[in-house]
């Protein structure tokens, strides 16, 4: 041993480590001097943005989740305390005793007993815990959404995923605005905005409740209905059926999930036929006076010999222009598509706004399918056949803003779910102005094609959307829908639909509703004018539209109203019983409590109780009648 370690070395190595650790005390000492520095400000959470109605009623708000775990060693070896724990727990989480023991029993280190709960399981769960002195029970805390009115216009407003990124609808769309990206410089960091939508949540409400009803008459297998002012372009309703509870998004079928009015292209049928004749009539193709015999089919001998053969539900003998839309006669049809060039009908087609997407703000939007007279997909039978709603898919949304073209005298608008954006403090980023496009008909081609419409809902097929005490526009068409597995057209599943444009002497509102594959009866005229006619008195008595037959009384002109006192909200939830929404208005802005609100009028019953400690992320749920 002396031999292998030299004195020279070993001294060597001693003197070295002794300067390494001079080195290290005296840079330790230095820092020791030095001041010490203010710490860093925390960098302030982005929180998300609200959605809303064009009112302010809630539809996605902030909240907290909870994940629960286990360390399961802590509990792994004492029976009688995972005994106790399972019975004081299992309720809580809505469990049995036997899957909470399912989920202890595995040889992980750590494991959740359940993701996502709520605020107020989150508050029982923990009181008990720490009481009991269950110290191997953690919770994580996650930023979370709450959607209040559960599947009301759940495509439109979309769904927030674990990651706080949006998955579907505005969520998705409107990422950006809802909660901007992390910025590195604090004082640049912007905040979550609240987007106002456009659409009406007690209209909304209203229309789902028809909507519901036609599925169950009909036994559809889908339906859409879309509600659009057509003076501003903005939805006031958005509706997609079947839908999905956005509180339960992770459990929902593809169907329930799908924004059929944008992403679902289709044929319209007979619907179609307003268009054919407006670009007609704007093409000086035809005038009202003019007269198309119809003998029960539209028949056509090309100089090759080919014969196109259309067939007609009627032999309507000799129509003008307004009485091929009141009996959507297709040979009518055919004959007044012969009037006008193949390029230039398909180029009008185009300008309609069919072929390519709307712009709306929302994802996934389809650009339907228009043939150009020069694909391989053209041939001699292809104008005749779209002049009739076939040959050709478009969406809902696409229909509405065509639609609107013959509602403004000519021009279309933008449609637009967006109302206005505020930031955090309530001042507007951005309000919707309306976006009028290029004119597309003249304004006498718009007039006769309104008029032919309000003709259609008065003695035509379109007679039982008829008002009778304001003036309405139809047009209904029940389309053949395409056979996936044998090709062709199948001969039982059929696409009813009917638009609708109303009052006539100053349109406002374009009202278009499609239901797909109905059950029995399948005739538009029979099973979708009728519920345009409910539809749309439920849109005119909520917009308190004038009509006829609508009561009236003299009054003085002096009313007294009585000042409500202001709703305010202490250490302790007040007694809400009795009070309105707009009464409610103070409370739901506030960042540190939640509101569920059920129904519209007054609160007849809330939970928890007057009384109840409020605590941070609280949720309150508000029943109203």
């Amino acid at each position: 041993m002396n031999d292998f370690f030299k004195k020279k070395q070993t001294v060597f190595f001693f003197i070295c480590c002794g300067l390494c650790i001079g080195a290290i005390l005296i840079r330790y000492a230095k820092l020791a001097m030095l001041p010490v520095s203010a710490s860093s400000p925390a960098r302030e959470i982005v929180e998300r943005g609200s959605i809303v109605d064009r009112s302010g009623f809630p539809l996605a708000v902030q909240t907290n989740f909870y994940h629960v775990g286990v360390t399961l060693r802590n509990i792994r070896d004492n029976k009688k305390v995972r005994e106790a724990f399972t019975s004081d727990v299992a309720p809580l989480l809505n469990m049995s005793e036997s899957q909470l023991n399912e989920l202890l029993d595995t040889k992980k280190s750590f494991v959740y007993l359940k993701k996502k709960i709520v605020q107020t399981e989150y508050e029982a769960l923990k009181k008990i815990t720490e009481d009991k002195n269950y110290n191997f029970v953690s919770y994580e805390k996650i930023p979370g959404r709450n959607y209040p009115n559960h599947a009301l216009a759940s495509q439109l407003i979309g769904y927030m995923g674990n990651d706080g990124k949006g998955l579907a609808g505005i969520e998705f769309s409107q990422q950006k605005i809802l909660q901007p990206d992390i910025s590195e410089d604090p004082a640049q960091q912007e905040q979550g905005r609240n987007i106002y939508l456009t659409i009406d949540a007690n209209l909304q409400y209203k229309l789902e409740q028809i909507a519901y009803k036609t599925m169950a008459n009909t036994q559809a297998e889908s339906m859409m209905l879309v509600a659009a002012d057509c003076t501003t372009g903005e939805i006031l309703s958005y509706i997609s059926l079947p839908s999905v509870d956005l509180n339960e998004y992770g459990e929902s079928t593809e169907e329930s999930r799908m924004d059929r009015p944008a992403m679902y292209s289709y044929e319209p049928g007979s619907v179609f036929k307003i268009f054919t004749v407006g670009i007609a009539y704007d093409q000086h193709g035809i005038s009202p006076n003019d007269s198309f015999l119809c003998d029960g089919v539209y028949e056509k001998k090309l100089s090759s010999g080919e014969r196109i053969r259309i067939k007609c539900l009627e032999h309507h003998g000799w129509c003008t222009p307004r009485d091929a839309l009141r009996f959507s006669c297709n040979d009518a049809l055919g004959q007044i598509a012969d009037r006008v060039y193949d390029d230039d009908f398909i180029a009008r087609i185009r300008q309609l706004g069919f072929g390519t997407k709307t712009g709306v703000e929302l994802p996934g939007e389809t650009s339907g399918v228009v043939k150009d007279t020069d694909s391989k997909s053209w041939s001699a039978r292809s104008k005749p056949t779209i002049a009739i709603g076939q040959e050709i898919t478009v969406s809902a949304l696409q229909m509405v803003q065509a639609a609107s073209a013959i509602a403004n005298g000519g021009v279309p608008v933008q449609l637009t779910f967006i109302h206005k954006i505020t930031n955090k403090d309530g001042t507007v980023f951005y309000e919707h102005t309306p976006e009028y496009k290029s004119r597309n008909f003249s304004k006498a081609t718009a007039d006769y094609v309104l008029s032919c419409m309000e003709t259609t809902a008065t003695t035509g097929t379109g007679a039982r959307a008829n008002l009778h005490d304001v003036s309405i526009g139809v047009k209904t068409g029940t389309a053949q829908m395409a056979d996936k597995v044998h090709g062709g057209y199948s001969t039982t599943d059929f696409l009813s639909n009917c638009i609708s444009i109303f009052p006539i002497e100053n349109p406002q509102i374009v009202l278009y509703i499609v239901v797909t594959k109905a059950k029995g009866e399948t005739y538009a005229g029979r099973i979708v004018a009728p519920v345009i006619a409910e539809a749309a008195d439920v849109i005119i008595d909520h917009l308190g539209m004038s009509r006829e037959k609508a009561a009236s009384f003299e009054h003085s002109g002096v009313i007294n109203i009585r000042q409500n006192q202001a709703v305010t909200m202490g250490s302790y939830v007040p007694n809400l019983i009795g009070k309105s929404k707009k009464d409610l208005l103070p409370l739901i802005t506030r960042k540190d409590v939640h509101f569920i609100i059920n129904g519209s009028g007054w609160v007849t019953s809330q939970n928890p109780a007057p009384g109840t400690p409020v605590s941070e992320d609280m949720v309150i749920e508000l029943n109203l009648e």
